[in-house]
C-alpha cells in the first residue's frame, strides 16, 4: 500500500541542521511528501539515527519545499483537483502559522514566517506562485480561495525586502529571491483576478527590483559578488524564475549583458563532462542541488543558449538517476519571446579578474587557479589553490562544504589545510585577496602577500603542448616552515624516486600523472597522510600529500599530464629558476619561475 501523502502542519526550521552530528553527512530525507518525520529518527549513511528539535525543523523545511515543487509539477501535468486542494490547504496553514517573524531563527538571519529564514520562505513562495500561474492559464474559478495566500506572500516578500535594503543589502542573494517571490505571487494573484500584471516596476525595474539587484550584485567579469559557484547559480536561477512571461527583447540591454555574463561563467568553469567546481562554500554533491542545476540550465538555454551547459544538465540527470524529469517540458515557453543569440565557447584560458579565478583548459586537463577576494561569509582560506579536473573526474577539486549547522566540519572545509594551496608554519591563511600578476593565451600567474605576514607567494600555471605546468614560489623575510599541499578527490598513488621528481598517479574515469620537484639545495619532505575527502562525506578518506621545507624561499614545481595526452613526459628538471620538460618524442620546453 502506498504511503499516505499529506502536508506537514508545523513551521519549518533551518535546513542546514539536517546533518549527522557524528559524521557530518546530510541525513537521508525519507519520503518528504509523507508529511511525517521519519519514524525512529533520520538515517545517516553511516548507521546513525538522529532525532532532535533542530533536525525535525530542518526536515520540515525540506518537506514543505518538496511539496511546493511537487505542486508546480502537478499543475504542469494537468492534475488540477489535487493541486488546488493542496493550495487551499496551504492557504489555511499559512494563515495559522505565518502570522509573525520566526522567533527561533539565528540572529544573523533575515527571519521568515513559515521558515526560519526569509530566504527559505521566498524559495517556497516562488514555486507556489508559479503553480498558480500555470493553473490560471486554463481556468481561475477554483483559485479564488488561494488569493489570501498569494497576497500574503507578496506582502511578506515586500516587508522582508524593505528590511534588507534598509540595511544597505541590495546586493544580497536574499534580494534576488525576494524579488522572484514577490513577482511570482503578484503575477499569480493578477492572473486569478483576471488582470494584467502590474508588478513590473515593484519587482523588476524599480529601485529595489531584480534589475537593480543584478546591477550591483554582479561584477564586470560576470560573477555574482560572493565568488561562489553555488550562490552564483542560486542568484541566476532566481532571476530566470522571476522573468517568467518576459520577452527577452524587453529586458534592459545592460541586464541582458549581466544574465549572459553569468551564464558564460558557468559554461567556462564547467568541465567538458559537466562537472561544476564547488568553488567557495558550495555543497559538493547533493541530489537537490543537481535538480537546481537542471532547472537553471533549462531556463538559461531559453534565454542565452550555451552548448557548453548541455553536459551540466546531462550530469545532473545522471546524479538524479533519471533521464527524463520533465523539467524541459515544464519550463518550455517560460519566456515570451525568442532566445538571445548563441553564446560563444570559451577559449583555452579565461581570467575572471574581479572574482579572482583563472581557468585553463587543454590536453584533457581542466584547471582553476583561485586568487580572488575572500568572498565574505562564503569564502574559504584558500588563496592560490589549484583545482584539477578531467572531463569527468575531480582529481583535485574544491572540496565543497557540509551543511552549515555542523560547525566543526564547516570550519574544517573552510580551512587552509583542506585545500590544494600553501601553508606557512602550519597556520591558517588570513582572510585575504590575491592579485593577478599576468596572463596570456597559455598561462595565468597570481600572487598573495597578505595570507601570512612577511610572506609572498606566487603561482604560475601554464598550458604546455600536452601537459600542465604549475610553479609555486614562496618567499619569506626569514626562514619559515613552508608547505605545498596536494588534496586529491580520487585515489592517489605516491612514489618517491631514488633520483628525479616524486611521481603521483591520480585515478578516476580518466587518469592523471604528476611529476613534482623543487628548488635544489633546499630539503623538501614529501609526506602522504590520510585525510577527509570532499564534503559530501567527510568520513571517506583520501591520500593527502604535504611538501614541506624549512627555508626563506622555495620553488615547488609540478607537471601534470592526462593519460590520454601525448607524447608522454619523459623528464622534468628544475635548474635554478628554470623548469625543463622533455617529451618522449625528443622535444622539450622551458618555463621560468615568477617572484
Amino acid at each position: 500500500m502506498a504511503a499516505l501523502r499529506r502536508i506537514a502542519r508545523e513551521r519549518g526550521g533551518w535546513w542546514h541542521a539536517y546533518v549527522c552530528p557524528a559524521h557530518g553527512v546530510e541525513l537521508d530525507h525519507g519520503d518528504l511528501l509523507a508529511g511525517v518525520f521519519p519514524d525512529g529518527g533520520a538515517r545517516c549513511a553511516h548507521g546513525c539515527r538522529v532525532d532532535d528539535e533542530a533536525v525535525r525543523g530542518a526536515w520540515l523545511v525540506l518537506s514543505h519545499q518538496a511539496w511546493a515543487r511537487h505542486l508546480r509539477v502537478l499543475a504542469h501535468r494537468g492534475e488540477r483537483a489535487g493541486t488546488v486542494a493542496r493550495l487551499v490547504e496551504y492557504t489555511g496553514l499559512y494563515g495559522e502559522l505565518a502570522t509573525e517573524r520566526h522567533g527561533e531563527a539565528q540572529t544573523w538571519m533575515l527571519r521568515g514566517r513559515l521558515f526560519h529564514q526569509a530566504l527559505t520562505d521566498a524559495i517556497w513562495a516562488v514555486n507556489i506562485g508559479h503553480t498558480v500561474i500555470t493553473l490560471a492559464e486554463k481556468d481561475t474559478d477554483d483559485l479564488w480561495a488561494v488569493l489570501p495566500l498569494l497576497d500574503e506572500l507578496e506582502r511578506a516578500a515586500l516587508d522582508a525586502r524593505t528590511v534588507l535594503t534598509g540595511q544597505g543589502q541590495l546586493a544580497s542573494n536574499y534580494t534576488a529571491w525576494l524579488n522572484a517571490a514577490g513577482g511570482a505571487a503578484s503575477r499569480a494573484a493578477a492572473a486569478v483576478r483576471g488582470r494584467d500584471w502590474g508588478g513590473g516596476e515593484r519587482w523588476l525595474s524599480g529601485e529595489h527590483g531584480l534589475y537593480a539587484h543584478l546591477r550591483v550584485a554582479v561584477a564586470d567579469d560576470g560573477w555574482e559578488w560572493e565568488g561562489s559557484t553555488y550562490y552564483h547559480g542560486f542568484v541566476l536561477r532566481a532571476a530566470l524564475l522571476a522573468l517568467r512571461s518576459t520577452d527577452p527583447a524587453d529586458i534592459p540591454s545592460d541586464v541582458v549583458g549581466v544574465l549572459a555574463g553569468m551564464t558564460d561563467v558557468l559554461a567556462t568553469i564547467a568541465t567538458p563532462g559537466g562537472i561544476l567546481p564547488a568553488l567557495h562554500d558550495g555543497p559538493y554533491l547533493r541530489a537537490p542541488l543537481a535538480l537546481e542545476w537542471l532547472e537553471l540550465v533549462a531556463l538559461a538555454q531559453q534565454l542565452v543558449p550555451s552548448t557548453a551547459l548541455e553536459p551540466v544538465a546531462a550530469r545532473a540527470r545522471s546524479e538524479l538517476g533519471t533521464a527524463d524529469d520533465g523539467l524541459d517540458g515544464e519550463l518550455a515557453g517560460w519566456f515570451a519571446g525568442p532566445p538571445l543569440p548563441e553564446r560563444a565557447a570559451p577559449g583555452p584560458v579565461t581570467v575572471f579578474a574581479s572574482a579572482g579565478y583563472g581557468v585553463l583548459r587543454g590536453a584533457g586537463i581542466h584547471a582553476l587557479l583561485d586568487f580572488g577576494p575572500h568572498g565574505g561569509s562564503h569564502g574559504h582560506r584558500d588563496k592560490l589553490s589549484l583545482y584539477l579536473y578531467g572531463d569527468n573526474t575531480p582529481w583535485q577539486p574544491d572540496p565543497g562544504q557540509v551543511p552549515y549547522a555542523h560547525a566543526e566540519f564547516r570550519d574544517l572545509y573552510a580551512s587552509t589545510a583542506a585545500h590544494p594551496t600553501f601553508r606557512v608554519d602550519g597556520a591558517e591563511q588570513a582572510e585575504c585577496a590575491g592579485e593577478l600578476v599576468g596572463s596570456d593565451s597559455r598561462s595565468v600567474t597570481a600572487e598573495v602577500t597578505a595570507a601570512y605576514e612577511g610572506v609572498r607567494a606566487v603561482r604560475g600555471v601554464t598550458l604546455g603542448s600536452c601537459y600542465l605546468v604549475d610553479l609555486l614560489t614562496v618567499t619569506g623575510t626569514e626562514s619559515r616552515r613552508i608547505t605545498a599541499q596536494l588534496r586529491p578527490g580520487t585515489a592517489l598513488d605516491v612514489q618517491t624516486q631514488a633520483t628525479g621528481p616524486l611521481r603521483t598517479t591520480w585515478y578516476g574515469e580518466e587518469t592523471l600523472h604528476g611529476w613534482h620537484t623543487h628548488t635544489g639545495g633546499v630539503p623538501v619532505r614529501p609526506v602522504a597522510v590520510p585525510g577527509p575527502g570532499p564534503a559530501d562525506d567527510p568520513q571517506r578518506t583520501r591520500t593527502r600529500v604535504d611538501f614541506t621545507a624549512d627555508a626563506d624561499r622555495v620553488v615547488l614545481a609540478s607537471v601534470y599530464q592526462a593519460s590520454s595526452a601525448g607524447p608522454a613526459v619523459s623528464a622534468v628538471r628544475l635548474d635554478g629558476e628554470e623548469l625543463t620538460v622533455e617529451l618522449a618524442d625528443g622535444s622539450s620546453a622551458r618555463f621560468r619561475t615568477e617572484g
